[in-house]
């Protein structure tokens, strides 16, 4: 017999020995890629929250700015500051709308810290302000800016101003927000 080991024999040795090493490497490999994965996913928690941190003031500050352009648009406090230049209700009307429209693009940029519902709601509120307005305007007693002034401020008195709903709207998300 030959005691020499023969090809075969050397071949299987060599598979028994390259097998664990094999199998520890895949381990090794599936372990690692985990660990990978799993950090990624920290740092990627980690800078979510830091910008959450951050960018919380900034949400807070654009309700704020949103909630102050509802209040000066609510009819009966537009007409108290907004005074007419003349007696001319048309040339009041455009006033009180063009005060609304500044107001409104002067806080365009908020739209990026609000949800879309909100500003929708918003944009709604202030639609519906100038809605209003027009109405009161193209009123058969509306013959004067006096007048028109009269017929807002008595239709907020018989129904709530269109920015109180999204008023409410904005201390809903706000509150959620907590």
């Amino acid at each position: 017999m030959n005691t020499h080991p023969t090809l075969e024999t050397k071949l299987i040795d060599a598979l028994l020995y390259a097998i664990p090493a094999l199998i520890t490497g895949l381990v090794a490999y599936y372990f690692f890629k985990e660990f990978i994965k799993n950090e990624e996913a920290r740092r990627r928690f980690l800078i979510q929250k830091d910008m959450q941190v951050n960018s919380m003031p900034l949400r807070l500050q654009a309700y704020e700015r949103m909630a102050i352009f509802l209040e000066r648009i609510t009819p009966s406090k537009l007409i108290v500051r907004v005074t007419p230049t003349s007696s001319n209700k048309d040339s009041y009307e455009n006033l009180l709308i063009a005060n609304i429209e500044q107001e409104f693009e002067h806080n365009l940029a908020q739209q990026i810290y609000i949800s879309d519902d909100c500003w929708n709601i918003i944009s709604a509120a202030k639609n519906a302000t100038i809605q209003l307005i027009r109405k009161a305007s193209l009123s058969e007693k509306t013959d004067t800016a006096t007048k028109l002034r009269e017929v807002v401020l008595t239709e907020m008195m018989e129904k709530r101003a269109p920015s109180d709903a999204a008023l409410a709207y904005i201390k809903q998300e706000v509150s959620a927000m907590w």
